[in-house]
C-alpha cells in the first residue's frame, strides 16, 4: 500500500501538500486528545485515590487551553470545601 502511495506522489507531485496537511491535522488532533485526557479535571484515571479531581482544583488554576481576558491569579475562592 505504501508503494502505491509513493508511485502516486511521484507521478502527481501536487499531492504532497495534501499529505502534509492531512498528516499534520491528524497529529495535532491526537496531541489535543492526549492533552484533554491528561490535563482536564473531568477525566478521572485514578478512581480509588482521587475519585473527584475537580474538587481539588483551586480557583486560580487554569485548565482550559485558551481563555480570553481572564487573569486566574486574581480569582478568589467562592465555593465551599468538600
Amino acid at each position: 500500500m505504501l508503494s502505491t502511495v509513493l508511485k502516486q506522489v511521484r507521478s502527481h507531485p501536487a499531492l504532497i501538500p495534501l499529505f502534509i496537511f492531512i498528516g499534520g491535522g491528524a497529529t495535532m488532533s491526537m496531541l489535543y486528545l492526549g492533552r484533554i485526557a491528561l490535563k482536564n479535571p473531568d477525566c478521572s484515571w485514578d478512581r480509588k485515590n482521587n475519585p473527584e479531581p475537580w474538587n481539588k482544583l483551586g480557583p486560580n488554576e487554569q485548565y482550559k487551553l485558551f481563555t480570553v481576558n481572564m487573569d486566574y491569579s486574581k480569582l478568589k475562592k467562592d465555593r465551599p470545601d468538600f
